[in-house]
């Protein structure tokens, strides 16, 4: 059943999503001290970050971060707490911003469109680029159905027959529509942890984006609810363009092609995930993922 949904999810959004106005390819990263490499070459990028720097008031989260990040894979961000992860990914939909205080420089491009440029709308890029965090945030007013269409009552979507169609695609790509499709009615709050953060995770389809960003979905999960999250991860890598921030190792490599260390704000290596957790290039890469330190 999913695999089908994925499919028809993928054509209707090629039809109603704005397109971007270019793909980014290595060949556009300028060269300069500190640039990584491209994960994959072969595929288009969804992202790709340049000289990416961000700050809280005076302490420097991110400090001159370069790398691309391929379309329709997962990439994994792994490093020890404080290294600036989920920074990264909030930079990544402008939710960095948000922050008082906060600021950042650099440039980082969705699809060739520069997110930051002037002329570009905030909220357009949050919808583009989901978010799913590492608690679970069920809208504890609303019923199980109201929280998978908050997003699309909120872009002006009042159609009930869109409206239920979108959802209900939204619950089985989310692997959730089986377990709650008889009581829709019922609070978001009366589900399991594990089923609360699928249905965060169809809140984020439900509004057909690009791409979806993962802040340790399943660090609050029992082993089976996180079982269940991974093998969705690898049903919708079909269709998206996925980031996950982990500090489970075994996670990483299970669920993700390609895998970055951060460490102290700094990209320290960008590679294939088997090639990472088997034979790094850096030796500060292999001491962490070993388990000397972090």
């Amino acid at each position: 059943m999913i695999p089908h949904l994925l499919e028809k999810h993928r054509e209707t959004r090629a039809m109603n999503s704005p397109r971007p106005r270019g793909s980014a390819s290595a060949s556009n990263m300028p060269e300069h001290q500190g640039e990584a490499p491209s994960a994959d070459k072969s595929a288009p990028a969804a992202f790709l970050i340049n000289r990416l720097n961000a700050w809280f008031g005076q302490l420097q989260a991110l400090c001159d971060v370069n790398l691309q990040i391929p379309s329709t894979a997962v990439t994994a961000i792994i490093g020890p707490s404080g290294c600036g992860k989920s920074t990264f990914l909030r930079c990544l939909n402008r939710m960095h911003e948000l922050v008082r205080g906060a600021r950042l420089e650099g440039e980082v491009r969705l699809f060739g469109e520069n997110i930051y440029a002037p002329q570009v709308d905030a909220t357009l890029i949050r919808r583009r680029v989901g978010m799913v965090f590492q608690k679970s945030n069920p809208f504890p007013t609303m019923t199980i159905g109201e929280n998978v269409t908050v997003g699309l009552r909120l872009n002006g979507i009042r159609s009930r027959a869109v409206l239920a169609e979108r959802m209900e695609t939204a619950l089985q790509m989310a692997a959730l529509w089986d377990e709650v499709k008889d009581r829709l009615n019922k609070p978001g709050l009366s589900l399991s942890g594990g089923q609360q953060q699928r249905l965060c995770i169809a809140r984020a389809l439900a509004v057909q984006p690009d791409v979806l960003l993962m802040d340790e979905p399943a660090s609050a999960l029992d082993p089976i609810a996180t079982m269940k999250i991974e093998e969705l991860i690898q049903q919708l890598k079909k269709t998206y363009t996925i980031v996950i921030v982990t500090h489970n190792m075994q996670q990483a490599a299970r669920c993700s092609d390609f895998t970055a260390f951060f460490y102290l704000g700094r990209l320290i290596e960008l590679d294939d995930t088997e090639k990472m957790f088997t034979n790094p290039t850096n030796k500060q890469t292999e001491d962490y993922v070993t388990g000397r330190f972090g």
